[in-house]
């Protein structure tokens, strides 16, 4: 939004509905955010209706660095006010000297940032994000075999040629292991 007030891209006040994922196919943790931008906005005097050039308004090398910078931004004052707990494989990251060093690293890092144009329709680009993003984890179709101490369920490899894969969950109390096949 701060990117499209600047008037070298759109000069205009949008609004952006965003959502939270965090698991991929396999079920493996890969947080990444869905975005619907408009390819408009109000006018930043709020008199007009501004449209953006044909393609997409802002190229995605600076969305992906603001993006990087405010995440970083905000999550350093989570840590800063007490708000993230650091367990597990993450209690290292309670001394703040490990912490700011993940977050140095992290600036180092380039964050990918995917944007497409509309398929279709804008109202069949929400009805499409809402199917895809609440829906339950894991369809009932999916589920291969339960023995009640593991799972195993098929899931599509994108990064390898869309392949169709199977993955496994093993329980030990209550406490769920990944293997593959």
């Amino acid at each position: 939004m701060e990117l499209a007030k600047d008037p070298k891209y759109l000069g205009a006040t949008i609004g952006v509905t965003s959502v939270l994922h965090t698991w991929g196919q396999n079920l493996a943790f890969h947080p990444h955010v869905h975005c619907i931008v408009p390819g408009g906005g109000l006018s930043n005097d709020g008199l007009r209706f501004v449209r953006s050039r044909k393609k997409f308004f802002i190229p995605v090398k600076v969305i992906s660095k603001k993006f990087r910078g405010k995440f970083l931004d905000l999550l350093k004052q989570a840590y800063d006010n007490g708000e993230i707990a650091c367990f597990n494989e993450a209690t290292k990251l309670a001394l703040r000297s490990n912490f700011l060093a993940l977050v140095s690293n992290l600036y180092d890092k380039n964050w990918v940032v995917f944007c497409k144009k509309p398929f279709k329709s804008p109202g069949h680009v929400v009805r499409y994000l809402g199917r895809y993003t609440h829906r339950v984890a894991i369809s009932n179709s999916r589920i291969l075999a339960f023995d009640g101490q593991s799972v195993s369920f098929s899931w599509k490899d994108y990064k390898d040629g869309n392949k169709s894969k199977v993955e496994g969950l093993y329980s030990a109390s209550n406490y769920y292991f990944p293997f593959s096949y």
